[in-house]
């Protein structure tokens, strides 16, 4: 690599680690028209679609179509806003959005590939449920994608002698990798989002936990009777293994996953002023996050052996997916963002102007529904701050006179990542993993059809006990 290269590298190695509140400020939001979320709606029929009908040639070009979708948003970008409009659109994405969020990604994926969960564990339906309800709270303390990646494993092989397991994974997705998240701003991008912002360190604790404890409790409910029916249809035969206590091995990337969650509250504490990348406006903090979360992949990959990454089933494939799908993704979603974020004055002002009844108060119950339906299929991050910023922007206001808004905002953002493989990274993470593992998935549609036959009647119930105010 050249010098010149590295330098570029390097700047955009130093990027803030979340969004801020504007994602098109190069081109105002209310200029642009609906159509320019075509290239959006392309990637999604992409990666919903051709590994159906084209299987083979999206598993080995997956990134070269991403990548022309993304380049079908910036050509006729520049062609009609100027070259320099369209580098800021692509500089602001990838410096501010995109590196962040993979470095944040990959330092998880790395430390939690480096942690083997040892143990004579057999996946009966009594094991495996609780072992995605140790998974559920676990997300609030390490993360979604944390506990994601330390459990997944596991779980896999516990159920390695199963033939009727999908169900196991996909439950998994819905609990781990999004409901479980609730509690903390460490457990979910849009909640650390609300904290940067102000929202209380606890105020997700404690706002939050009834509607995660009602969602919880009915999805691991309804999981044991599915995965009990399926081992009496299936009555299999559980291997004879060798009694083992239950342990961890790799303690090292433990810490490591422990000073990931440091770094990521402290920069929700500490305040180094700003910097500017590539045009970007940055807080040092933010900066110095992504370097720490580069560091602490580097040291995971240096000081763990690859016996005990073989032992795991580690392999780098499910990150490079995430990686090359989620670069076009951001690019893709910046303007369908830009246009939510302009409110009444751009092309979506109809559907903002449903957040409110007609005496103007805020119905929780829309904004419940429609953060949630909006995080299924964009990034449950940068949604939560459109509607954050809808609902008033004032923490102060929101945490107290708003706190049923901002829990509507919250839990539609949380809990209805689920509803695809696109709304939280882990998701499409897992998925990847498992595939790896030769356990097959269903394809975007079938999974959207077991969010739509599972989660949805769940978020209605959750709407009527919590949500139904105004």
């Amino acid at each position: 690599m050249t010098a010149l290269r590295r330098m570029a590298a390097a700047g955009l190695a130093l990027a803030a680690m979340l969004p801020g509140p504007a994602w098109a400020a190069g081109v105002p939001g209310e200029a642009l028209s609906l159509a320019w979320g075509i290239p959006f709606v392309g990637i999604l029929m992409s990666i919903a679609l051709m590994p159906l009908v084209a299987g083979h040639l999206w598993h080995h070009h997956y990134g070269k179509i991403a990548a022309l979708w993304a380049a079908l948003f910036l050509l006729p970008f520049a062609a009609v806003f100027g070259a320099g409009a369209a580098w800021y659109e692509f500089a602001h994405v990838m410096v501010l959005e995109y590196v962040p969020f993979i470095a944040l990604l990959l330092a998880l994926y790395t430390a939690g590939g480096g942690v083997l969960l040892k143990g004579s564990l057999v996946g009966t339906p009594t094991v495996n449920t609780a072992l995605l309800a140790i998974g559920t709270i676990l997300a609030s303390l390490m993360g979604t994608t944390g506990a994601a990646m330390l459990l997944i494993r596991p779980v896999l092989r516990a159920n390695a002698f199963r033939t009727r397991k999908t169900h196991t994974f996909v439950f998994f997705i819905f609990l781990v990798a999004n409901i479980g998240g609730s509690l903390t701003p460490v457990g979910d991008p849009p909640l650390y989002l609300g904290f940067l912002r102000g929202v209380s360190f606890f105020w997700p604790t404690t706002h939050l936990f009834a509607p995660f404890a009602v969602a919880a409790v009915i999805l691991l409910a309804v999981y044991w009777v599915l995965d009990t029916l399926a081992w009496n249809r299936e009555k299999p035969v559980a291997p004879v293994v060798a009694k083992e206590a239950v342990g961890l091995e790799g303690w090292l990337n433990v810490w490591l996953v422990v000073a990931i969650v440091g770094v990521v509250i402290g920069m929700g504490y500490v305040k180094l002023g700003s910097m500017n990348v590539l045009g970007q406006a940055m807080e040092v903090e933010r900066v110095l996050g992504v370097l720490l979360f580069l560091a602490i992949t580097g040291i995971s990959v240096a000081f763990t052996s690859n016996a005990l990454r073989e032992a795991n089933g580690f392999a780098w494939g499910a990150i490079l997916e995430v990686a090359k799908l989620f670069a076009a993704i951001f690019i893709c979603m910046a303007p369908v963002l830009a246009i939510l974020q302009a409110g009444s004055q751009g092309a979506a002002a109809g559907l903002v102007a449903l957040t409110s009844g007609p005496d103007g108060a805020p119905l929780p119950w829309v904004y419940f529904w429609m953060s949630g339906a909006l995080s299924s299929f964009l990034d449950n991050a940068p949604t939560y701050i459109v509607f954050f910023e809808l609902a008033g922007g004032d923490p102060a206001m929101l945490m107290t006179q708003g706190a049923l808004t901002l829990a509507a905002i919250s839990c539609g953002a949380v809990f209805m990542g689920a509803n695809s493989y696109i709304g939280n990274a882990p998701n499409f993470m897992v998925k990847a993993i498992v595939e790896e593992n030769g356990v097959r998935m269903p394809s975007f549609f079938a999974y959207c059809g077991w969010a739509l036959l599972f989660l949805v009647p769940l978020f209605v119930l959750i709407t009527l006990i919590f949500f139904r105010a105004g």
